[in-house]
């Protein structure tokens, strides 16, 4: 299932823990994409666990979900050079060459997710941290 939450980004997890309730899943079913500044556009990467990295969706997440062994699907935006440009900067539409090296990148992530579905984490990370490397 597919869930595009309605919140503010600040707010994902009020949206996930409704999901997660509703439908009565385990955290441990998960898989939450999100821009990362710390990836360069047209950079994808599949990730068990780990910490929010200063992301607040993912802050906000983790204020609503226990158990944050959950995958994330991070999905490069590159990052502006300094901490004062970030938020007009991810607030912004890319430029054209980067919103078409993000656009290949969620592509390369589209085409592994029978992968993660199926249980195949470690093939799917393979085929897409090479398969994105090579557009």
């Amino acid at each position: 299932m597919l869930v595009k939450p309605l919140t503010f980004m600040n707010n994902s997890g009020q949206a996930v823990r409704a999901v997660l309730d509703y439908f009565k899943v385990p955290s441990s079913k998960l898989l939450v994409a999100y821009d990362d500044l710390d990836l360069p556009p047209g950079v994808a990467r599949l990730k068990l666990g780990g910490g929010h990295g200063g992301h607040n969706g993912l802050r906000d997440i983790f204020n609503h979900v226990q158990d944050r062994d959950f995958l994330r699907l991070r999905i490069g935006i590159g990052h502006p050079g300094s901490k004062e440009k970030v938020t007009p900067y991810v607030l912004s539409r890319p430029r054209l060459e980067e919103q078409i090296s993000i656009s290949r990148a969620i592509s390369a992530a589209d085409a592994v997710m029978d992968d993660v579905v199926s249980g195949n984490l470690a093939i799917a990370q393979t085929k897409l941290h090479t398969t994105v490397e090579e557009l």
